[in-house]
């Protein structure tokens, strides 16, 4: 899958642009806030209607704008066309598939995978259980709907049970009792199947994981753990129902949901040592990097699909050995964008005849080859 062409209205500095894009290797250099990263940002809308720095929708309009567009032209067996319309003034996000109008993002996420590889990713192996999460999370929903879909209606399940609960501080009627009982088995059903297809993940995750760190750095070996606060062995449903049950009057007494996949952690170690706590700078950046090649093809095998491959001046933050390391690697991943502040690293980047070199200057870019 490739995408072929791209066109932004009012997308941040980018007022009007069009690019047509090599199935290859996409070299888009300028300096500092003149708009290059944008155009990874909306490749990333196309790719999941969302914003891939989380930014609010209403910061991505061009200053003085009432709306942004942007569109997509996609090739795989078939063409498809993607449009993603923001209205500032209603607020409101209009997704189009093919010119049909879709309701939920659930009909985009996973038709066009995507892997982002950004100089933010720190916060996957430093920052806090729920950034490792939705990094799990992000890469299962892409290969599946059904977990996507779970996930959703866990999500929505979470709040209508954690409403109850507060309600229960103040006031414990009894029929508060029996909608808890309700909606506390459809978060054992739900919650029991996400688990059950985390701890498959991680299984299967761990061999793409080691795969990717023998191109990059081969002498470490990595591994990704998960932990959940329910025993997962013999019957996990009846588990969970047991220490939910443990928990009935404390979650009660705080009015909040104590138990479940949205309390999980992932842990990741290098050489056998928990790398948040013992790994350098250098091992942290290299294990993002293995963690993102690993998801790349991890998603390649899974769908049968080659994911767009976004890079966002990651360049500029590797040592020479470990750039030329990847470098090995961008040949055989099919479609890359890449950005970069100037050149001066262009050879790290693998074969300099076989990309395409886009210029952007204060948010217009013009092909140069």
């Amino acid at each position: 899958m490739v995408l072929k062409q791209i066109e932004l209205q009012n997308f941040r500095l980018h007022k009007d642009t069009s690019i047509n894009f090599s199935d290859k290797l996409n070299l888009i250099v300028g300096g500092n806030g003149q708009g290059k990263t944008t155009i990874l940002e909306a490749i990333y809308y196309l790719c999941t209607t969302k914003n891939i720095h989380l930014a609010p929708d209403s910061e991505v309009i061009t200053y003085e704008e009432i709306n942004f567009g942007v569109e997509g032209k996609f090739l795989d067996l078939t063409e498809d066309r993607v449009r993603l319309i923001y209205d500032l003034q209603k607020n409101k996000k209009t997704i189009f598939l093919n010119e049909k109008q879709i309701s939920s993002a659930v009909e985009i996420i996973g038709k066009f995978p995507v892997v982002s590889l950004t100089q933010t990713d720190h916060s996957i192996t430093q920052g806090a259980p729920a950034v490792r999460r939705k990094f799990v999370d992000s890469i299962i929903s892409q290969v599946s709907q059904t977990y996507l879909k779970t996930l959703l209606e866990y999500s929505k399940i979470l709040k209508q049970r954690s409403l109850i609960l507060n309600q229960m501080k103040e006031n414990k009627n009894i029929n508060l009792f029996h909608q808890l009982d309700a909606w506390t088995e459809l978060l054992i059903t739900k919650g029991t199947s996400i688990i059950e297809q985390r701890k498959k993940f991680v299984v299967e995750f761990n061999a793409f994981l080691k795969e990717a760190f023998k191109h990059i750095m081969n002498e470490e070996i990595p591994e990704m753990a998960y932990i959940t606060q329910i025993n997962t062995e013999d019957n996990l449903e009846n588990n969970y129902r047991g220490e939910i049950e443990k928990l009935r009057e404390e979650e009660i007494r705080k009015g909040m949901n104590l138990l479940g996949p949205h309390r999980d952690e992932f842990v990741f170690f290098l050489n056998g040592k928990e790398l948040k706590k013992f790994g350098s700078q250098g091992q942290h950046k290299t294990f993002l990097i293995a963690l993102r090649f690993a998801q790349f093809f991890y998603i390649k095998e899974k769908t049968s699909k080659a994911p767009i491959f976004l890079m966002d001046d990651i360049f500029g933050e590797l040592d020479k050995k470990r750039a030329e390391k990847i470098s090995n690697y961008i040949p055989e991943i099919g479609q890359a964008f890449i950005t970069m502040t100037d050149l001066t690293r262009k050879e790290e980047i693998g074969n300099s005849s076989d990309y395409l070199l886009i210029k952007v200057e204060n948010g217009k870019a013009k092909i140069i080859n």
